[in-house]
């Protein structure tokens, strides 16, 4: 067998092309309405960006990067998520001086965690992500989550959820912290080694893990939302109320915490009810991160954004039954009858892409009835054959495949023939 491709990638072939082309399409229109600016950060980056930006408490960090030493000696990584070089090139670029804040940005990239593959979850993946960086506005918060909302509606989705929780602001985490550890530190010798490591550096990453999560001080550990203070409690409220104002519905779970350590404030995520989706319910989370652009040597910007794995999307599409990524019809297919007339049908061909209209041609020396299952299995719309008596008159058969109508048209007048036949059936 010969080389495949590495395990955790995929070839994405041309009929699943034509899915992700339509699905991302939509994405870049619907930011264009919300004026989100494209944002394009390097494939790999120093590796110190994700263990300050992301926490090197993370299963990210500690697990699952892709990390190598160039030949300068500098530790580099592969991206695992794109929060982090966003804000990155955000400081870097001294946006933050820019007169309109908050600077709205999205992006659309290969992402690399070192995973177990499996369905919708690769270790090269495609991640679309939305960051607003400069503005503690509830109300930014809200439209976030919209445009992420706005993004799955539009593809098609209806089995949607909404899940919120406020994460509070440093005070309150600091007392949530606190509380953590003593719930857990009498008895943490239980738990995983992970989770041993996590209750001083980040207790609450506890909560999150896969390993532990159902031992019984899972179920009694404090909740976040009886340490939240009184400024983080009205922050959260007013993104609720933006939220019903924006029709968008939600469900609260004080369990929510998210799996990187920059997030405060409001966390979010969208799962898909579809059935047959799996246990991985996820398709899309990000959150507030303010104080992540200090951390990364800006000025304060407080930010919150999402990302969501584009393959992702396109299995709970697949599981809703959604029909995405249909192939466009070919619009004329040129048939040279023989060696003489191929010259004809290469100028034909240049003709008609001029004029806007998709043309193909034969390129393997086939007979006429091969060419005919050619242009039937590409969908043509038109067939132009070409022969010596074609050359000898300057005018070609143009055939509409749908009604078996044919014609003969000028060389010079093909694509204005093609032209006024559409024309006429859209009318």
């Amino acid at each position: 067998m010969g080389i495949q491709a590495p395990r955790g990638t995929n070839d994405i072939l041309p009929e699943a092309a034509a899915k992700w082309q339509e699905v991302e399409q939509k994405m870049y229109d619907i930011c264009r309405l919300y004026q989100y600016k494209e944002i394009r950060t390097p494939i790999f980056e120093n590796t110190e960006l994700f263990q300050r930006g992301v926490g090197d408490t993370t299963d990210i960090v500690q697990k699952e990067m892709y990390t190598f030493e160039d030949r300068g000696g500098r530790s580099i990584t592969l991206r695992p998520e794109g929060t982090a070089p966003v804000v990155r090139s955000y400081v870097q670029h001294k946006l933050f001086g820019e007169p309109d804040q908050p600077v709205k940005l999205f992006y659309t990239g290969p992402m690399f965690r070192y995973e177990r593959p499996q369905a919708g979850r690769m270790r090269q993946f495609v991640q679309f992500g939305v960051e607003a960086i400069g503005s503690k506005d509830p109300a930014i918060d809200a439209e976030v989550i919209a445009l992420s909302m706005e993004i799955y509606r539009s593809a098609g989705l209806k089995s949607l959820r909404l899940v919120i929780n406020s994460l509070g602001d440093t005070e309150s985490r600091s007392a949530h912290k606190e509380a953590l550890i003593k719930h857990f530190a009498p008895r943490i010798d239980e738990f995983c080694e992970d989770c041993q490591v996590r209750l001083e550096k980040n207790p609450l990453r506890i909560l999150d893990c896969k390993k532990d999560r159902d031992h019984e001080l899972m179920a009694t550990a404090p909740s976040l939302a009886d340490y939240l203070n009184e400024e983080s409690k009205a922050y959260y409220d007013k993104v609720k109320a933006y939220l019903n104002i924006l029709d968008i519905e939600f469900v609260e779970d004080a369990n929510l915490v998210r799996g990187l350590d920059y997030y405060n404030h409001t966390a979010f995520e969208i799962m898909s009810d579809a059935e047959g989706f799996g246990a991985i319910t996820t398709l899309a989370g990000g959150g507030r991160y303010n104080g992540l652009v200090e951390d990364l040597g800006g000025p304060e910007s407080p930010g919150i954004g999402f990302a969501m794995s584009i393959e992702r999307l396109l299995l709970a599409l697949e599981m809703e039954k959604v029909q995405v990524g249909q192939q466009d019809t070919l619009g004329a297919y040129v048939i040279a009858m023989d060696e003489s007339a191929k010259e004809q049908a290469v100028r034909t061909v240049k003709q008609l892409r001029k004029a806007g209209i998709s043309a193909d041609m034969d390129y393997t020396g086939r007979k006429l009835k091969a060419q005919m299952k050619s242009a039937d299995r590409k969908q043509a719309a038109f067939v132009i054959i070409i022969g010596e008596s074609e050359l000898q008159s300057g005018k070609a058969a143009l055939k509409e495949m749908a009604t078996g109508e044919q014609m003969e048209v000028s060389f010079e007048e093909m694509a204005e023939a093609i032209q006024s036949k559409r024309q006429k059936e859209e009318k």
